[in-house]
């Protein structure tokens, strides 16, 4: 029986694999909304957990310059998107899925 792909909202090309996880996007009910951020896997040793590096400037009014700094989100992979240690993902924001993860990875950019 074929799965159908799910419409989440976002400009994203939908995984070519299926999966059975309730809380994936394309193939579960979890609904996504609000930012969508772009990273790069740094750590993926969690089940169904990765961790991602995300960077962005920040202002300084009195040097009236950027500086750069980074965050680290904890995120949830679904089981059709098989995202790696190095890999640039594209995350979304969604429901509280744990006590630390509030974003889902919903593409898979290299």
């Amino acid at each position: 029986m074929k799965n159908k792909v799910k419409d989440i909202g976002y400009d994203v090309k939908p995984p070519e694999k299926e999966c059975d996880d309730k809380k994936c996007p394309f193939h579960g009910t979890l609904p996504v909304r609000g930012k969508i951020l772009e990273g790069i896997v740094v750590s993926d040793k969690m089940f169904e957990t990765a961790i991602v590096e995300s960077n962005y400037l920040h202002y300084i009014p009195k040097y009236e310059r950027y500086e750069r700094r980074r965050s680290k989100i904890a995120v949830h992979i679904p089981g059709c998107i098989d995202a790696k240690k190095g890999d640039k993902v594209k995350i979304a924001e969604c429901r509280p899925l744990s006590k630390t993860k509030h974003f889902v990875v919903i593409e898979k950019m290299s």
